[in-house]
């Protein structure tokens, strides 16, 4: 009935097909060159298109050739007898994990919604951090700024040293790691949100060296000073009071190893000053083309 009454116009005329006309299968073909988020917008239009929508065959190309690793990182029953199509969308939100060399789950991987690629967080409480069971030199705040809800704040330290490891089957793909850190100790008062300097010391004198191994042997590394002594609109260093993402580098999985190991690290071991006032929230490990996208807040 919907083929016939597409045929007439409103004055009894004949009319070429309308989208009720096209194939479930052909709409499918076409799903199979969208994103994600096209497909689910799409999926309103009619019958046909909610149809290609929730096929196995379509959804099965969205999701990376390792994502039953990610599965595995669940208990079976979360992802048993569900469609592909919820399959991608369990993986599209943080799952916990650790890899068996720490305590608790101070790690999370996630696939990105629109371009189905692996995308990965850690925790600070998942690296070594000199000095961190020392109250006097760290110590641990809770805050809803953090995915992990606790970040390591820095008093004053002379050694600064911060390193950290992860092993993962990652899919072939080009990967950037970035430190996230905050100049200056933050809280919230009276619903407002203020920040406070007075640890905030040494970051301008030498730069923090950033480095990244891969068990391939592939090696990047940074330096930079994490307090800027230029100023700006006479309020003090644009980077004081703001989350800062610090690129380290990249590096690429081809996909012939079945897990990648990497090891980063950031130091500032000159001891002849010390140095305070910096929170360390985690490192992300995400495809280098999503780093526009992570800057913006969008990858979640």
């Amino acid at each position: 009935m919907g083929a016939s009454l597409s045929s007439l116009g409103t004055n009894g005329s004949t009319i070429g097909p309308g989208l009720g006309d096209i194939p479930e299968s052909c709409v499918a073909c076409v799903f199979l060159y969208l994103t994600p988020p096209e497909i689910c917008n799409l999926a309103r239009l009619n019958r046909a298109f909610r149809g290609a929508a929730s096929s196995d065959a379509v959804w099965e190309t969205k999701l990376p050739p390792n994502y039953q690793d990610l599965l595995d990182l669940m208990p079976p029953e979360r992802y048993q007898n569900l469609s592909k199509k919820d399959i991608f969308a369990l993986l599209s939100r943080p799952i916990p994990f650790d890899d068996g060399n720490k305590v608790g789950v101070l790690q999370e991987v996630w696939l990105d919604r629109v371009t189905g690629r692996v995308c990965m967080s850690i925790s600070a409480k998942a690296m070594a951090i000199t000095g961190i069971d020392d109250r006097r030199y760290w110590n641990w705040i809770s805050t809803e700024e953090s995915r992990f809800h606790t970040v390591a704040y820095l008093q004053q330290i002379w050694w600064f040293e911060v390193d950290g490891e992860v092993k993962f089957p990652f899919t072939a793909d080009t990967y950037t790691l970035i430190f996230r850190l905050h100049l200056g100790r933050f809280s919230k008062r009276l619903g407002r949100r203020v920040c406070y300097y007075e640890h905030t010391h040494g970051w301008d004198i030498k730069p923090v060296k950033f480095e990244l191994t891969t068990s391939d042997d592939q090696q990047a590394s940074f330096e930079c000073c994490l307090d800027e002594t230029e100023r700006d609109d006479g309020y003090g260093n644009h980077k004081r009071g703001n989350w800062i993402d610090y690129k380290v580098g990249e590096f690429v999985v081809s996909g012939s190893e079945r897990t990648t190991e990497v090891r980063f690290s950031m130091k500032q071991i000159d001891c002849t000053h010390s140095k305070g006032g910096l929170c360390v929230d985690s490192v992300f490990i995400i495809p280098s083309d999503l780093k526009r996208r992570k800057k913006r807040g969008v990858l979640k």
